[in-house]
C-alpha cells in the first residue's frame, strides 16, 4: 500500500484542480476527540454466516461494487442486500462455475432489479472473471484466496490485483503511474469488518490499508473544508456533469482524498495517543456521506468505484 500512499502524495503535490487544505485538516481534527464508531454492517444489509460462504459473498459484492449513480434509484445497499437475499435463497448462487455463466438479465433477476444496471456488461464480465480465476487457481473458493495471504492485508490486495485484472485500479497522471486499488482494498476491509478482526478477517497489518477512493469520500472531505476545488471543477460537479475516467480532475479527486485522509489519520493518532486506522476513517466518512441528502459528488463512469 506504500505505492498508493506515495503516488497519491505525488499527485497532491502537483494537483491543479483539487487542493488538500492543511488548515482545513487541522480545523477538522481539532473538533475530533475520537473517531465516531461505525459498525461495519450498521444497516444490516450484508450476508454473514461466519464462514467461507461469507468470504465468497464479500468477494462477489466487491467485484460489483462500483458506479451506482447513473440510476438514481440504485445504491450500494441494493447490491449488498440483493446479493444477500440471493444467497439466502440459493447457497450455490455464487459457486465459481455459476459465476462464469451469468448474463445481464440473470444478474438483474438475482438482484431483483427491474431494469438494466449501469455498466451491466462490465459487471457480467467481472463476475465471469472472478468465477474463472477462482476455479482455475483457488478451487473455486474466495476463502482459499484469503488463506493464501498469510494474514496480511497488503498481501491480499496484491494477490487480488495479480489474479483478477478487474481489480487493477491504477492510472497514469502527468506521466507517472498512480495506484488506488479501491475494490481490492475494500475486500480486505470488508473481511476485517465482517469477521471483527478474527478468522478470515484477521490481518496483522490492517493499518497498511488506505481509504477507498470513491465518489462519496471526496464530496464529504469538501464539505468538511479538507478539499478545495477549482472553480471549473466545482461548477462541473454542481451541474452534475460527467468527468472522464483517467482525466487529471478525476485522478486528483481520488488521490487527493487518499492523501488528505492520511494526513488526518496522522494528526488524530498523535492527538489521541493511539493508532487510528484509515479503514475506520473511511467507514466514518462514507457513512456520513451516504446519509447526507445534500451531498454533491463527482460523476465518472468507471468499474473501479
Amino acid at each position: 500500500m506504500d505505492h498508493v500512499r506515495e503516488t497519491s502524495a505525488w499527485v497532491a503535490s502537483r494537483s491543479s484542480h483539487v487542493l488538500v487544505d492543511s488548515a482545513g485538516i487541522e480545523k477538522v481534527v481539532s473538533t475530533i476527540d475520537s473517531i465516531p464508531k461505525v459498525e461495519w454492517d450498521f444497516e444490516g444489509i450484508h450476508y454473514f454466516d461466519n464462514g467461507p460462504l461469507t468470504v465468497q459473498y464479500l468477494f462477489v459484492l466487491d467485484a460489483l461494487n462500483f458506479c451506482f449513480w447513473p440510476d438514481k434509484d440504485l445504491n450500494y445497499d441494493d447490491l449488498a442486500s440483493g446479493l444477500k437475499a440471493a444467497l439466502q435463497n440459493d447457497k450455490s448462487a455464487f459457486d465459481a462455475d455459476r459465476l462464469q455463466k451469468y448474463t445481464g438479465p440473470q444478474l438483474r433477476e438475482l438482484l431483483r432489479w427491474p431494469r438494466p444496471l449501469p455498466l451491466e456488461d462490465e459487471r457480467v464480465r467481472l463476475l465471469h472473471e472472478v468465477g474463472i480465476e477462482l476455479e482455475r487457481n483457488f478451487e473455486g473458493k474466495a476463502s482459499n484466496l484469503v488463506e493464501c495471504c498469510g494474514k496480511s492485508a497488503m498481501n491480499l490486495v496484491a494477490l487480488v490485483a495479480r489474479h483478477f485484472p478487474g481489480f487493477r485500479d491504477h492510472t497514469v497522471y502527468k506521466g507517472r503511474q498512480v495506484f488506488l486499488y479501491k475494490r481490492a482494498q475494500i475486500f480486505a476491509a470488508d473481511l476485517f469488518g465482517a469477521f471483527r478482526g478474527q478468522g478470515y478477517g484477521e490481518f496483522k497489518d490492517i493499518g497498511s490499508l488506505t481509504i477507498m477512493a470513491d465518489y462519496i469520500v471526496p464530496a464529504v472531505l469538501r464539505q468538511l473544508g479538507v478539499l478545495k476545488y477549482s472553480p471549473t471543477l466545482a461548477s462541473t460537479i454542481e451541474a452534475s456533469g460527467e468527468i472522464g475516467p483517467g482525466t487529471e480532475e478525476e485522478v486528483e479527486l481520488r488521490a487527493c482524498s487518499v492523501h488528505a485522509v492520511e494526513k488526518m489519520r496522522e494528526l488524530i493518532s498523535v492527538k489521541s495517543g493511539r493508532q487510528v486506522l484509515s479503514v475506520e476513517l473511511d467507514l466514518w466518512l462514507w457513512a456520513s456521506g451516504v446519509q447526507s441528502t445534500s451531498l454533491q459528488h463527482h460523476r465518472t463512469l468507471s468499474i473501479y468505484y
